[in-house]
């Protein structure tokens, strides 16, 4: 029925969206957060709409490399040791998918979220201030050369059974197209249908202005509890008191997890540590967004400059930032575009929510009136307005033609 009030919890990217298409249904909506909208892993997210990236991190062979790329300083993977003995449970889960029938699969469930990122962003905007935020554009793979991108064979493999197929620039053409990068680039994989968003946390601030407009409401407040009465949810308990409604959505990232705990779902899911570095009043800019291979980052351009983000680490919610992965970044983006300068420069450090398999979880808890909608890993500024959208048709009871089992918040019941 669509008078009953809906919770979201979390105002991020996904929770804006669920609010949003909530709202569009007809739903009373209350979008909550215990900070400002926007401002966790959706405000540092590396900005691209990338719906090619369909390809998990637990590839085939990744067992077996792992304790190489740890070893190497030069590898965006980094393992704060003191952390390894809490990390291992979830460790041993997620490397067992490092084979190539669950990378497919995986890969699969991926294209269902992301696939067609753009036009759903583009949906979500229409006609209101937050679209000025979304730029259509195309998104490059930079390889030093054919043999690198040739080396990348099963990956593209993926991209292109999810129906992304490149077209190549090479040589000194490379420079032509993107003139901030270095000679050691001889190689673009161009691929269209993409883009990019000028000012993330901007942009989530604009879409929780917009639910707002619509009649929604948004309040600061950390979620504490649920009240549920013969299995079904009347209220949720914040620090500043109790919010009944008749369904909630769970969709704050990795502070999920405490939350399903509250609700007897213990969630494989682990926080991993992403940076960016973001040049502020730069002399170059990328004209497109790109993925850079060799050094394992993609570089953005947006509203107040270039946006380097990547590197990997495993270290739990400390908020203190490792020199290490900083380090690193900085040096690799020096080495990618050896002609950039800039006024000044911001470091950050954020939290992505990674479950064991790399999938998201969304769908609704037993009967229970809770929905998920978070575990988006590295594809959540990607794939929120469509796990907004889904959200809405699930509670809805619209039905679609996508998929939606593989993200099913119950298969983690027996963990």
């Amino acid at each position: 029925m669509a008078s009953e009030h809906i919770v979201v919890i979390g105002a991020g990217i996904v929770g804006a969206s669920s609010a949003i298409w909530l709202r569009r249904a007809g739903y009373d909506v209350t979008l909550l957060d215990k900070g400002v909208p926007g401002m966790g892993a959706s405000y540092g997210n590396g900005g691209i709409l990338a719906s090619c990236s369909v390809v998990p991190v637990t590839g085939p062979g990744l067992l077996g490399k792992s304790p190489a790329y740890l070893a190497d300083p030069n590898f965006p993977l980094f393992l704060r040791w003191g952390y390894l003995p809490k990390l291992v449970p979830w460790l041993v889960k997620y490397m067992s998918h490092a084979n190539e029938a669950d990378t497919r699969r995986i890969s699969q469930g991926l294209t269902t979220i992301i696939g067609d990122s753009l036009e759903q962003h583009q949906a979500l905007t229409a006609g209101t201030n937050a679209a000025k935020w979304v730029q259509e554009s195309d998104y490059s793979f930079a390889y030093p050369d054919r043999r690198a991108f040739d080396a990348d064979a099963f990956a593209w493999e993926l991209r292109r059974e999810a129906g992304f197929d490149p077209t190549f620039i090479e040589g000194g053409a490379v420079q032509e197209a993107e003139p901030i990068l270095g000679r050691k680039t001889q190689l673009l994989a161009v691929l269209k249908n993409h883009g990019f968003i000028l000012n993330p946390a901007a942009y989530v601030g604009d879409l929780v202005s917009l639910l707002e407009e619509m009649g929604g409401k948004f309040i600061q407040a950390d979620v504490q509890d649920f009240e549920l009465g013969g299995g079904q949810i009347s209220a949720v308990d914040t620090n500043v008191g109790r919010i009944h409604c008749d369904k909630a959505v769970v969709s704050s990232g990795v502070w999920s997890k405490p939350l399903m705990q509250k609700l007897g779902l213990n969630v494989p899911l682990e926080a991993e540590r992403g940076y960016h570095i973001m040049f502020k009043g730069p002399n170059l800019k990328p004209n497109n967004p790109m993925m850079l291979t060799a050094g394992k980052f993609v570089a953005t351009p947006m509203e107040h400059g270039v946006r380097c983000a990547g590197v990997v680490e495993f270290g739990g919610l400390t908020e203190t930032r490792s020199k290490a992965p900083l380090k690193l970044l900085r040096r690799k983006a020096q080495d990618m575009f050896p002609d950039l300068t800039a006024e000044s420069d911001e470091e950050w450090l954020g939290y992505r929510p990674a479950p064991s398999d790399s999938l998201p979880l969304i769908g609704e808890l037993r009967d229970s009136g809770v929905f998920t909608a978070f575990g988006h890993h590295h594809i959540g500024l990607t794939g929120g307005p469509k796990t907004g959208r889904l959200v809405a048709d699930i509670i809805s009871g619209n039905h679609s033609n996508n998929d939606i089992r593989p993200f099913e918040p119950m298969r983690f019941s027996a963990d």
